[in-house]
């Protein structure tokens, strides 16, 4: 039996449909649904999902089945981290799902330093949002976050090392009238221009609501789940969006956009940047050095 059709299985029934799996692993919606029939043929013929109805439904073997399933996982996980105690030089992936501040501009120097000195580890890092970096981890399909906020996650259900710290300012064009005299502006100024956000989930959105309530008077008109799709949208527009110190510096250096400063609002909003794990999740000896690296230079 491959261990990998069961761990699917598991994530099958959190995502509780075919295609919104499918859109996450590196695989079609009908290899999964054959991996599903397979362990279904493996243990006799059962049937594990109610295939007549339009809710994810499973039946009393499939219930039984991921009890099993998770305690077959979590032996043969950490069977494989004991075993590679014995087999330092394999080379071996380290996962890292995370939002777009830490995973482009904070733990890539991390990562190449520590490449530098361990040839065998092979980083893969996941772009998206703290939400969906916090999901990756919880569901197994990463083994770090790097992430700006804990969204609605408990900050004591995990291990975490504080690795930065950034601010939110506003953002216009180069061009933008407001700035015509000078980029000192004043908040009833923005409700004049369109403002444009990131989506539902970022960890930037959540930390701007919360700590700047007046952002419900902004005239929001669109969401964008990119930086520098935002970047670009505020370059070439009216439009005016918030954005953080990391991603400002480089773009007006680039002559991209400008600076808001806000009268009476010299902070608009900040937040701390996480890297973050399971606890008591046993890790690999590599996945551990790295770990205790990054937590000796935060």
């Amino acid at each position: 039996m491959n261990i990998e059709y069961l761990r699917n299985f598991i994530l099958l029934t959190q995502y509780k449909s075919f295609s919104k799996l499918a859109r996450e692993l590196p695989l079609s919606q009908s290899t999964l649904s054959h991996q599903i029939s397979q362990l279904e043929k493996i243990f006799g013929g059962v049937v594990l999902i109610e295939r007549s109805t339009k809710k994810f439904k499973l039946t009393k073997a499939g219930t039984l089945l991921l009890e099993h399933a998770r305690q077959i996982i979590d032996l043969y996980d950490k069977c494989k981290v004991e075993i590679s105690k014995f087999i330092d030089q394999e080379i071996e992936n380290i996962i890292i799902s995370a939002s777009t501040i830490p995973g482009s501009q904070i733990l890539p120097r991390f990562i190449a330093e520590f490449r530098s000195k361990n040839s065998n580890a092979n980083f893969k890092i996941l772009i998206s949002n703290s939400k969906k970096s916090m999901e990756n981890l919880m569901n197994g399909m990463a083994d770090f976050a790097g992430i700006g906020s804990f969204m609605n996650y408990k900050e004591n259900d995990y291990d975490y090392i504080k690795i930065g710290e950034e601010e939110l300012k506003f953002i216009c064009s180069p061009n933008h009238e407001l700035i015509i005299e000078s980029n000192l502006v004043d908040f009833e100024d923005l409700l004049k221009y369109p403002f444009v956000w990131r989506e539902k989930g970022s960890g930037m959105r959540e930390t701007f609501e919360q700590q700047f309530p007046k952002y419900k008077k902004l005239h929001i008109e669109l969401e964008i789940n990119d930086n520098d799709s935002i970047i670009s949208t505020v370059s070439d527009s009216n439009y005016i969006s918030i954005m953080s110190n990391f991603m400002i510096e480089k773009s007006e250096a680039a002559g991209l956009i400008k600076t808001l400063v806000i009268n009476d609002y010299p902070l608009i909003a900040k937040r701390s940047l996480y890297f973050v794990r399971l606890k008591n999740k046993d890790l690999s000896n590599l996945k551990e050095k790295f770990w205790e690296e990054i937590e000796s230079k935060s």
